[in-house]
């Protein structure tokens, strides 16, 4: 039977730590939540995506009220494996407390949050606030890995199940020395590619009766990597990486055949993976090719950047982290992708959190103050929203 947390974000914390849910085995943590939801009026339903070419999934959502505003808080379950156990000092799925901070692996990413709007609509609903809007949870097990059966395939069902958000808050760690110092209103893109020059094998003592593919990449790298822009008014400068370069030759007297690049491209708001690749083609076409042929496509599935422009209900959630923190939140799209780009499409989405230096990392903890902070300040964020 699930853990009894009666609405305390601590010890529903610790009970979603104590399930040791590594993607994609979610390993009785989605009891745990509808164990805290049905009491306070949820509807839960849980949904198994698959296919794909990926991992089956379970998925939870979860919905309160049918009038107003509807708030959508987002985020998952799954964690990365802990490493080696006998690394740590507590035990990655024990959710031990020791001196005012909670260990676990998730405790920081992102099971924290997942508790702490928890207990938040239940302090809600205790005073009335909650019963003025609509809230939904969207929790997927499938975040941090390939992401494939999880957040994406939820949200177009909810869609095709008739609900329409108008706001929505990931819970993912955001802030940064200190709990409501930021939150993130949007993310950049993310584009992976690969660039592969095919020549001539021959005899380096002969090069004149082979092609080499290598300077031609060479000269490929040079003139693609760096920045691709100066930045718009919430995003840095768009950049590509080169992350390897690949000629798969081991010996020293061959020119080889082929040579290969891969590379990511981190965008802004100015790009889509449609005007990126037709950008790097464009420029592949104006280098000479020395006789090589050249051929390019991206690799994988391209990520899409977003905005939630500032106003609205992020200036709602920015004057409450002002008056419950004394200080207004940094606005940034820093870091990498998350899985609020899923929801974007459907509304406005911002990632607010606790701070998260640990986690990933072997001991990974959140402060129980940071905790039962973040509660507080959802809490009188549902209220804000919803007056």
């Amino acid at each position: 039977m699930p853990e009894t947390t009666q609405g305390d974000p601590v010890q529903l914390l610790q009970a979603l730590i104590r399930c040791p849910s590594v993607t994609p085995e979610a390993a009785g943590v989605f009891d745990v939540v509808e164990a805290a939801l049905r009491p306070l009026g949820f509807a839960t339903t849980r949904l198994r995506f698959e296919g794909d070419g990926s991992y089956p999934v379970e998925n939870l959502f979860a919905t309160r009220g049918a009038r107003g505003k509807h708030l959508l808080f987002a985020g998952h379950t799954d964690v990365v494996p802990p490493g080696e156990a006998a690394s740590w000092s507590h035990a990655p799925f024990a959710g031990d407390i020791t001196d005012g901070k909670i260990y676990g692996r998730g405790a920081a990413d992102m099971k924290s949050g997942v508790a702490a709007f928890i207990a938040a609509v239940e302090r809600t609903a205790d005073e009335g606030s909650a019963d003025r809007g609509t809230i939904s949870l969207a929790i997927t097990n499938d975040e941090e890995a390939d992401a494939v059966n999880g957040t994406e395939k939820l949200m177009a069902w909810a869609a095709r199940e008739g609900h329409r958000f108008d706001f929505a808050i990931v819970g993912e760690p955001s802030s940064g020395e200190r709990l409501g110092d930021g939150i993130k209103i949007g993310r950049r893109g993310s584009l992976n590619g690969r660039i592969t020059v095919t020549g001539v094998q021959g005899h380096v003592a002969y090069p004149e009766k082979a092609r080499n593919p290598v300077p031609v990449l060479a000269a490929i790298v040079t003139a693609l990597g760096g920045k691709l822009d100066d930045g718009t008014a919430h995003f840095p400068a768009s950049n590509l990486e080169f992350t390897s370069i690949d000629v798969g030759n081991e010996t020293t007297n061959v020119i080889p055949a082929r040579a290969v690049a891969r590379f990511n491209v981190r965008y802004n708001d100015s790009w889509t993976p449609e005007t990126l690749e037709a950008t790097v083609r464009q420029h592949l076409t104006q280098l000479d090719t020395g006789g090589c042929t050249i051929a390019f496509g991206p690799d994988g599935r391209a990520s899409r950047s977003f905005l939630s422009p500032p106003g609205g209900a992020v200036e709602t959630l920015r004057a409450t982290i002002e008056r419950v923190t004394g200080t207004p939140p940094e606005l940034s799209t820093a870091g990498g992708t998350s899985d609020a780009r899923f929801i974007a499409p459907y509304c406005p989405v911002v990632e607010c959190g606790l701070p998260g230096p640990s986690m990933h990392k072997i001991d990974e903890h959140v402060a129980i103050a940071d905790v039962e902070g973040l509660t507080a300040l959802y809490a009188a964020f549902i209220g804000d929203y919803f007056a």
